[in-house]
């Protein structure tokens, strides 16, 4: 059945298990519907669980429901085919330092701390359950940084708001925006995905051309050269061609200092940062320059997340590679020392992972099976494992706790890891291998 012919419904309903429902697109004939819980934990303290208070959880507690038809919706395009079904729903989550968002059929729900305006409703207050931000419509991708957020709709306009200190916002000033603002760029077309960390961002074109804005300073993150144009202690607040990377590009991630992206065959290039390897490139020499990671040659890679001081990259083949700092376990190899270049984690190497996520210092990977796996700083329970020492060095499978809800098994289709909290997204489904 076509999505348009769908009763489409928003409400707060509560179920059986009192779990606001998010979203409803089944119709009463629809006795196969698909339930996707979305389940958050870690530090709660700013309302970034989204469980309506501000105690921490040590283990994924389900706080929302989605209900939608058996193949009517798919994740993030990182994590599906190059055929997109453009009739199906999109179903994306994200994490920023302290605030969180749930992206369904073009709306935009999102809670946490909202001092600085990172919330986009007008106001600094906080937000402690997911509400419906009513000032963007439309929404196809959303980024959190540490106190601002970045949207992409569906015509390919950028919108920004939060904190603009460093030119983060890419407004040309560097107040704050209590309000959803568009980002007036001299890009030529639509952009396709956006990136952000705590203080820079990034947007590619549907060209593959990368534009960039936001803190620079000495590292070189935002890829420009000396001669990048306007800027204000140690910061561009006016979007720039990336002119020194001659490859087109179809994704990017923002690390804390630095900047990756995957060309369109497949490759990584990063600039910026690397006093503690997180470049990948056998040394601790960094740059502005974009530079190719060297020893991938032959190894196609379909996603990349970036950290604070550490990546992970996905291979076509299921493998997930890190490297960079490893202070707090975070690049899974049994180890706290850094990783001076990409690495295959072996803990994993009998798996096919499907997507892949940093935070600050956290890392996470699903596998094809839906089995959910973390590793690295779990000082405030951000790997939803009780138990686990504060860093955690190799990957640890995340258990779900049984609800006596008759809805089946959890398998999770996507995870997202802020500075202190994680968010992930389940199918309760009792089939679930024929969603997707």
């Amino acid at each position: 059945m076509a999505l348009r012919h769908l009763r489409r419904t928003l409400t707060t309903t509560a179920t059986t298990t009192k779990l606001p429902i998010l979203y409803n697109s089944t119709t009463t004939s629809d006795g196969d519907a698909v339930t996707l819980q979305l389940l958050s934990w870690g530090r709660g303290s700013s309302g970034q669980l989204g469980n309506g208070t501000e105690e921490s959880q040590l283990y994924p507690s389900p706080i929302s429901s989605l209900l939608l038809p058996p193949l009517s919706f798919r994740l993030p395009p990182s994590t599906t085919s190059d055929n997109i079904n453009e009739e199906q729903l999109e179903v994306g989550i994200t994490c920023g330092l302290f605030h969180s968002a749930l992206l369904i059929d073009g709306r935009l729900w999102i809670w946490g701390k909202g001092d600085g305006g990172r919330l986009g409703f007008g106001h600094e207050n906080s937000v402690f359950r997911p509400t419906v931000n009513s000032n963007l419509e439309s929404v196809r991708s959303i980024a959190l940084g540490g106190l601002h957020s970045i949207a992409l709709d569906s015509i390919g306009q950028v919108f920004s708001w939060g904190y603009g200190g460093f030119g983060a916002l890419g407004h040309s000033v560097y107040t704050r925006e209590l309000s959803p603002k568009r980002v007036e760029g001299s890009w030529e077309g639509q952009i396709s995905q956006i990136a952000t960390s705590g203080t820079h961002t990034a947007a590619i074109t549907e060209a593959g051309q990368l534009y960039t804005w936001g803190r620079d300073e000495g590292e070189g993150r935002l890829g420009l050269g000396p001669h990048r144009g306007p800027n204000e202690v140690g910061g561009l607040s006016i979007p720039s061609k990336v002119k020194a990377l001659p490859v087109p590009v179809v994704s990017v991630a923002c690390g804390g200092f630095f900047t990756t992206v995957i060309t369109n065959d497949g490759q990584l290039w990063n600039w910026g940062a690397n006093s503690n390897n997180e470049l990948g490139r056998g040394n601790r020499v960094g740059g502005w320059k974009p530079q190719p990671i060297p020893g991938l040659e032959g190894v196609r890679i379909l996603q990349i997340a970036s950290g604070g001081y550490h990546s992970l990259a996905l291979t076509d083949e299921g493998r997930v590679l890190s490297w960079g700092y490893g202070g707090h376990g975070q690049l899974g190899h049994f180890s706290t020392q850094n990783q001076p270049v990409p690495s295959v984690i072996e803990s994993l190497a009998s798996e096919k992972v499907v997507y892949i996520a940093c935070g600050g210092s956290s890392s996470a990977a699903v596998t094809d099976k839906g089995e959910l796996y973390m590793w690295g700083n779990a000082k405030d329970g951000q790997l939803g494992v009780p138990g686990v020492p504060e860093i955690q060095p190799f990957p640890i499978q995340v258990k779900f706790l049984m609800d006596d809800d008759g809805l089946g098994s959890h398998k999770v289709l996507s995870v997202a890891i802020g500075a202190s909290h994680a968010l992930c997204l389940v199918s309760r489904s009792s089939d679930s291998s024929s969603e997707l």
